[in-house]
This record gives C-alpha cells, structure tokens and sequence, in this order.
C-alpha cells in the first residue's frame, strides 16, 4: 500500500504568519525556532509535517507528548562503561532530530524541564548527557516548532521567552477563502496524490528560493542605523531583555535574505517585530499579549521624523509618547473590563507586509 503524501505546504491557505514564520526558520535555524499557538484546526501541524516535502533532506522528527527525558536526550550505559571502561550511548531523539525539524506538538503540555533540555539543545546546537561523572556530548542542530493550544494551558513566561518566533493563528473568517479551504481538504482526501501534484511547481519554486536565501544569508548587512532603531523598538515597546532585540536583528536579516535583498531595510525591522516581541514585551494584569500595531507604527513614525529633522532628544520624547500611549491604553481596557465589554485582536500580518507571493500559492 502506497504512503499516504502530507497536505503540501503552498496548498494552504490563509495563515500567512504562520508560514513565512516556518520558512525564515528553515532558512536560518538559529533563529531559535517557533512556537504557534491557537485554537484547534487552524492547519499547525498540517503545515509542520508539510515542510517535510518542501525540503526533503529536513524531515520532520515528531517528540511524543509523554516521552521521558532518557527518551529525549538519550542515555549512557553506566554499567557497560564500569565493565569495560568504555563509554557506551543510546542515542534520543535529540540525536535523531540533527539538521532536520524537531516538532512537538501540545508543547505546554510536556513537563517543564522537557522543555527546558529542548530549548538548551536548540539553543547551543549541542546535547550533553551526564551520569554518574560520565558525559557524552553530540551535535543537536535543528528547527524547534512546538504547536499549542492556550485553552489548555500556557508555557511559562521563561520559557516562552526562549523562542525566537511565536506567532498566534485563529480560524479564517473570510467566507470565500473559509469555502475554498473546504474544497482543497476535500479535494486532497478524494486523491492525495492527484492533489499533491498540483502544487508540485509551488513546492519547487519555494524550495527554490529557501535555499537560494541561505546562500544569501551570510552576505546580508545590518547598518549601524538598523540596530539603532531595533533597539528604539525593543525600548518603546517594553520589552524584557535583549534577547527581543538580538531575535529581531536575525530575524530582519533572514527576511532580507528570502526576498532577495542585500541589508536590511526599515521594513524587514518591522515585520520582525511582529513575530519576535509580543511574548517578549511586560504585560500588565490587563494586556492581551498581542502586538499592538499602532504602537509599532508610531515608533516608526517617531524614528523617521527624529532621522529627517536630524533634532537631538527626540528619541527620548519618542519613548515618552510612546509609553503615554501604551499607559492610556491600559487604562481604556480597564473601563472596558470594568463594564464588561469585551476586547477584541486587532492587527494582522496585512499590516506589516506580508509573504504570500514568497509561497508560490496556486489553485
């Protein structure tokens, strides 16, 4: 019996953060990985083991919710070594995951220190397994992509601030596009393979471009300006750390280098922003954790009059406006709660650019 091929990656509609997320991180796998949360159905794990097909050298190495940390790190047989004086290692599935996808999903439900030793490896690119003074070390250089459902229960902030990326999905409200995701998963389960060959173009053409970025992705600069406004951003939108403004210089970079560009520009700032700052940022009892896009549009605005006018001090008074926003902010959802009206996501992808051409969508 032939095996059943994965939903290709271009076929998927809508989800565009989702995507371009996914992509920038097979392009660069330093940039620490992505988590993805949202509501059940929403194509998370569809499009992981997707990628598989993208780039078949990178396959998709899936961590079982239950596995132990012998299973994920892999274990030294101390006996053996006491006997013979040689060290012996069984290895995980850390091992098993070098150079490809590292997926897990319901991420916040395995144990914390599971996580931990997840983003550790991720981290250094190395698994060391200690036991009884005995040590064993390996390369474990691979995407890490955990998928979840906040209903169920969140990360803790200090793990979710080890993720590059984190991007937020929610089912498409489009009628038409909602229509003709019907018809596709439809049309895939009738004839997988049928289905599969007509994306087979798209999927070339974004393999294609994912390995041309690579190539590119070392020439690519980042002007002193650039960081400049990186860490402007970083500043107005509170954020904790400098792991935010380090995730969001690499992630411009890695955007740079898939649109074919040579440095980084304003643009590829901002869009980084979206995917490496909301988790990063303090949150107050009342905040959604989301990115507020005004926010971001007003650094921007800010950034480019104080570089026009070329005055000294207006990036201080910048960073007040910006926090007096955000404060006022705070204060209009807490009448709102206070009268129980709801608030609602605002922003989409949309309004940072996004990357749908770069996917080669067809049908």
């Amino acid at each position: 019996m032939e095996q059943r091929k994965n939903y290709p990656f271009t076929a998927i509609l809508g989800q565009e953060q989702m995507k371009e997320a996914l992509v920038l991180n097979l392009v660069n796998p330093s940039l620490g990985g992505v988590l993805i949360r949202g509501q059940k159905g929403t194509a998370k794990s569809t499009a992981v083991r997707g990628l598989a097909d993208v780039l078949p050298a990178a396959k998709v190495v899936e961590l079982p919710i239950n596995a132990t940390e012998d299973r994920v790190a892999g274990t030294l047989d101390i006996e053996h070594a006491l006997k013979t004086g040689e060290k012996k290692f069984e290895p995980g599935i850390l091992a098993a995951a070098d150079r490809h996808i590292l997926y897990v999903d319901e991420i916040n439900l395995l144990d914390d220190h599971i996580v931990d030793l997840l983003l550790d490896a991720a981290a250094m690119g190395v698994n060391t397994v200690e036991r009884e003074g005995i040590s064993h070390s390996h390369p474990a250089r691979f995407v890490l992509v955990g998928t979840m459902n906040p209903e169920e229960g969140n990360l803790r902030p200090q793990l979710l601030d080890r993720f590059g990326m984190v991007v937020d999905v929610a089912g498409e409200t489009d009628t038409e596009l909602r229509a003709q995701i019907i018809e596709n998963r439809l049309a895939y389960e009738e004839d997988n393979r049928k289905f599969c060959r007509k994306y087979a173009k798209a999927q070339k053409e974004l393999a294609s471009k994912i390995r041309e970025a690579k190539e590119r992705l070392p020439m690519i600069k980042v002007s002193h300006e650039m960081v400049l406004l990186a860490a402007e951003i970083g500043i107005s939108l509170e954020t904790e750390g400098h792991r935010a403004d380090i995730s969001m210089i690499k992630t411009a970079k890695t955007m740079a280098a898939f649109r074919g560009n040579s440095q980084v520009e304003k643009e590829d700032l901002k869009r980084a922003a979206v995917y490496t700052l909301p988790h990063r940022m303090r949150k107050g009892p009342l905040d959604s954790g989301n990115m507020d896009y005004a926010a971001l549009d007003e650094v921007m605005k800010n950034w480019e009059e104080t570089r026009d006018s070329g005055e000294g001090g207006t990036r201080e008074d910048s960073h007040s406006e910006s926090r007096g926003r955000k404060d006022s902010s705070r204060e209009d959802s807490s009448r709102e709660c206070g009268s129980g009206n709801g608030g609602t996501r605002e922003g989409s992808i949309r309004e940072t650019g996004t990357a749908k051409e770069s996917f080669g969508e067809g049908g």
